[in-house]
């Protein structure tokens, strides 16, 4: 498999339900799955006002702030509520997404970005990349690079693929891969099946 390029630009938004904001669905897998028969799914938020996430039950979610001031998310977990302050420099959040979250702008609208993952069906992380970044796989993986403002470069045997700004790059790689991400903002998501 090659690498796969989705622009935010080129995805339409659709609103949400609360009218808080709307979301534009970069990749879902498996393609063509059904709002609820997607393993992992990716997405970029366009947060308008406070209000309450939607629940996910059985989905581990990661959360990380691309645009605006950020937000405060308090979570109400089983041993009480556990309040994050998110920024563009903040690391991801990952939290369970069944877990009743509340979402306060810290000043304004945000944009962020959203990987979900189907507990037992995959399993994943997102770390920022700011500078230079390698990833070594041990099993088999998605690997995917959401390119911020300036854009990003992947080097992956001797091909280097230039990601343009607001823009999701992926595809499948074999166990024992390696790649070097070079971004000044970028997000990295690493997802096992």
């Amino acid at each position: 498999m090659s690498w796969q390029i989705v622009r935010l630009a080129d995805v339409p938004p659709s609103p949400w339900r609360n009218g808080g904001g709307v979301t534009r669905e970069l990749l879902a897998w498996p393609p063509h799955a059904s709002a609820q028969d997607w393993v992992w799914r990716m997405s970029v938020a366009e947060v308008e006002a406070s209000g309450p996430f939607s629940r996910f039950d059985g989905v581990q979610r990661w959360f990380a702030v691309l645009g605006g001031a950020g937000v405060w998310l308090t979570l109400d977990t089983p041993v009480g509520a556990q309040t994050h302050a998110l920024t563009r420099s903040s690391a991801p959040l990952c939290f369970d997404g069944a877990t009743p979250t509340q979402c306060d702008l810290l000043n304004g609208p945000t944009q962020d970005f959203n990987l979900m993952l189907r507990s037992g069906q995959a399993t994943g992380r997102m770390q920022r990349v700011a500078g230079a970044f390698t990833v070594t796989t041990f099993a088999p993986k998605i690997i995917a690079v959401y390119a911020l403002s300036t854009g990003a470069s992947v080097l992956f045997e001797h091909e280097v693929l230039t990601t343009p700004p607001h823009s999701l790059a992926w595809r499948s790689v074999p166990a024992g891969a390696q790649l070097r991400i070079e971004a000044a903002e970028a997000l990295c998501m690493e997802i096992a099946l």
